[in-house]
């Protein structure tokens, strides 16, 4: 199965209700965005644990736009409680919105499979895809040492 795509089960429409974060944003190049979300998750867990805030989810990547040699994207966790903006981290919220979601199990490398698989379900839907969209990162490495293993959570707003 290494280097397999599946889902678990097909993607399905659902509505999210805001979330907040904390996170690292910038605009990155795609070939160092692996080193760009070890930095960003570093930085958020060692500034919520210097501040005190609990975590509430898994790491996750909010991306505004569809990734072309950059990327404009943060990256960090939901958290539960307040947190105060530093130089580097700062606070965000992952919105309430209706949206589509799927999770992908498989190779970082496959996910536009994902993507498009979830494009597919929200037009025959009779929606339209929103310019954001994020991935919670169930498991991966270093946990998870096994790529046929990874689960990514891909939620795409629609409009």
């Amino acid at each position: 199965m290494s280097g397999a795509v599946h889902f678990t089960g097909e993607p399905a429409e659902i509505h999210w209700t805001p979330q907040p974060t904390a996170v690292v944003r910038e605009t990155v190049a795609m070939g160092a965005l692996s080193d760009f979300f070890s930095r960003a998750f570093g930085a958020v867990m060692a500034e919520t644990q210097r501040q005190n805030v609990q975590l509430a989810g898994p790491p996750f990547a909010l991306y505004r736009g569809m990734p072309t040699e950059t990327v404009d994207v943060e990256a960090g966790f939901p958290i539960a409680g307040g947190l105060s903006d530093t130089e580097t981290v700062a606070t965000g919220t992952l919105p309430e919105t209706d949206a589509f979601e799927a999770i992908h199990t498989g190779l970082y490398e496959r996910l536009g499979e994902a993507y498009s698989a979830i494009q597919e379900r929200i037009r025959a839907a009779g929606k339209t895809p929103s310019g954001t969209m994020w991935e919670f990162y169930l498991n991966g490495p270093p946990a998870e040492t096994d790529p046929s293993k990874w689960q990514t959570r891909i939620v795409w707003p629609v409009l």
